[in-house]
């Protein structure tokens, strides 16, 4: 008994570490760009190879015989070419973009309207109207969203429209990434699945910026940051994140990494400057909100809480 009440109060420590590391990894990511002139393409190509890389050499060391599986068979390899495309890359790339435009506050919780997305997919794909937890966290997200981009005011955007268009980008392309792998996941080593997935979208963003092709002041801050980025922000954070999912579930994981944003915001407002109102607040309030109705599920849920558990793959 006192062993199973560690493991779940371990399993909320590492949680809440995940979404923490996820959140100043991004907040990092800013820095680069805003302060070291660091180049958006680049720094994504960097870390999907880094990392992808890196999980796959750990997963190699641990069951290496499973590690090419997935190419063995002509669909799954045709699946997980997909999901490192305009998955993994669309993630990894819309998000970053959307911290380029704005900050990593409002980049962050904007990809937090993904789950609400994927409630009205799962709505339509089942042919059905979404259930009354569904309307609500709908609801929540578009309200929230609303509060966020333009501060109650009809008309005005408080952030610039491409800061708009990425941040939602980056929720679409979050609800794809959850949604398009269930697949593979059940089959394979999610370690696996994320590692290739990183791979292939790093070597398809290398024909558009070589990852050799570096820019930027690069000074010993600049270098730590990055390192962060790809050990701690990435790595480790998804590590922890599988590791509590393990630990704990998906649902209450997925709560308890919503520490991604207000990590986020902290450290964009109090370090960098960043301007939030009491509207931003709110609006990220609500939207978080809806990660709390959706991971409440119900048996008949079930796959709905799954794939909102596993939007925090970026």
């Amino acid at each position: 008994m006192a062993s199973a009440g560690s493991s779940r109060w371990t399993g909320f420590v590492i949680a809440l570490l995940a979404g923490t590391l996820f959140g100043v990894g991004g907040t990092f990511g800013q820095f680069l760009f805003q302060h070291r002139g660091v180049d958006l393409d680049w720094l994504v190509t960097a870390r999907l190879l880094v990392s992808g890389s890196a999980l796959l050499l750990l997963s190699a060391a641990r069951d290496g015989r499973l590690l090419l599986a997935p190419w063995r068979d002509r669909r799954d390899s045709i699946q997980l070419l997909l999901f490192g495309i305009f998955g993994m890359l669309a993630v990894q790339y819309t998000y970053f973009a959307a911290i380029h435009a704005s900050n990593t506050a409002t980049a962050t919780v904007l990809q937090y309207t993904g789950p609400a997305m994927i409630a009205v997919w799962l709505a339509l794909v089942g042919r059905r109207w979404p259930l009354p937890r569904e309307l609500a966290a709908i609801g929540l997200a578009l309200v929230g969203t609303f509060l966020l981009v333009t501060h109650g005011r009809t008309g005005v955007l408080s952030i610039s429209p491409l800061a708009l268009f990425w941040g939602l980008a980056s929720a679409v392309a979050a609800a794809f990434n959850s949604l398009q792998p269930v697949g593979l996941l059940h089959r394979y080593k999610a370690s696996h699945i994320t590692g290739w997935g990183m791979v292939i979208g790093g070597v398809a963003l290398s024909f558009r910026h070589q990852p050799w092709d570096i820019a930027g002041k690069w000074d010993a801050i600049a270098i730590g940051f990055l390192l962060f980025i790809f050990v701690f922000g990435t790595l480790l954070s998804f590590y922890f994140y599988l590791k509590a999912v393990r630990l704990i579930g998906a649902q209450k994981t997925s709560l308890l990494s919503c520490a991604e944003p207000f990590a986020a915001a902290v450290l964009a407002v109090f370090w960098l400057g960043v301007r939030w109102t009491p509207m931003d607040w709110l609006g990220a309030a609500l939207v978080l909100a809806t990660i709390f109705l959706l991971a409440r599920a119900k048996p008949e849920e079930e796959l709905l809480a799954e794939v909102t558990g596993d939007i925090r793959s970026h």
